[in-house]
């Protein structure tokens, strides 16, 4: 016996979308890591290991080109220097996995940060430290790269409606600069506590500074000057070590 069919009715709830503005000013100092354009072309196209006689002949790092490749670097924009726009949804996205009532792929899918790359105001300095390679071993180096000591980005972030609303989204990103960050040795990572940010409000004193001091002409003066400020005693001995040195060797 065939039961009797009845026709359901779906109804769907019409989405629409938000925007809000956020400007953002870093709590602890930004480590820009773009990967350089040397290790991009190595990926690329390998060139395989280096003999014995060519690690002699060429330097095996150049601290002021790795200064200077270490940010993304923007054109027609407010600042020189940039951050990935999916570096703030993705601190957004992190922060979602400690609070209740939000998961982390809900969030990348209820969330857009406008654009590709973000002006970032501040202004660099030199910043030369130990990190640890992927490698079985976790072999030691050491990296040269751009630091803001003081940073504020303006974020637009669009989200989906009524799923969201723009104190879900402050929240959200209040938490994001906390547990997350953006950049490297961010608390994400577990180990470090750079790139932390908290919200802010247009008129915040701290916001206004930087923007002020940090935009295009003094991120590119900091950038390109023949010898950079270097962010801690630490980088500054290295770097006079390293200049002496290149002389003695007949490298400089």
């Amino acid at each position: 016996m065939v039961g009797k069919q009845t026709d359901a009715t779906i109804y769907i709830q019409k989405i629409e979308t938000a925007l809000v503005e956020v400007p953002i000013v870093g709590t602890s100092p930004l480590i820009c890591n773009r990967m350089s354009q040397k290790a991009r072309q190595e990926l690329l196209m390998p060139k395989g290991r280096k003999t014995a006689a060519e690690k002699a002949i060429n330097l095996k790092h150049s601290p002021l080109d790795e200064f200077r490749n270490s940010p993304y670097l923007l054109e027609g924009a407010p600042t020189l220097i940039g951050v990935m726009a999916s570096a703030v949804k993705g601190a957004m996205m992190t922060a979602a996995l400690d609070l209740p009532g939000a998961k982390k792929a809900q969030i990348g899918r209820l969330v857009y940060v406008e654009g590709d790359y973000l002006p970032v105001y501040g202004v660099p300095k030199l910043f030369m430290s130990v990190t640890r390679s992927a490698d079985m071993n976790h072999t030691p180096d050491i990296r040269t790269r751009a630091i803001l000591p003081e940073w504020a980005v303006i974020a637009r972030i669009h989200f989906v409606v009524p799923m969201l609303n723009t104190t879900n989204i402050l929240n959200l990103l209040h938490a994001a600069g906390a547990v997350a960050g953006i950049g490297d040795w961010r608390p994400e990572k577990g180990k470090g506590s750079y790139g932390q940010f908290r919200v802010a409000n247009v008129d915040d004193p701290d916001l206004q500074r930087i923007m002020a001091t940090g935009a295009y002409q003094a991120q590119y003066d900091a950038l390109y000057a023949e010898r950079p400020a270097c962010y801690d005693r630490e980088t500054e001995d290295l770097l006079t070590w390293f200049a002496q040195e290149s002389v003695k060797r007949g490298k400089a």
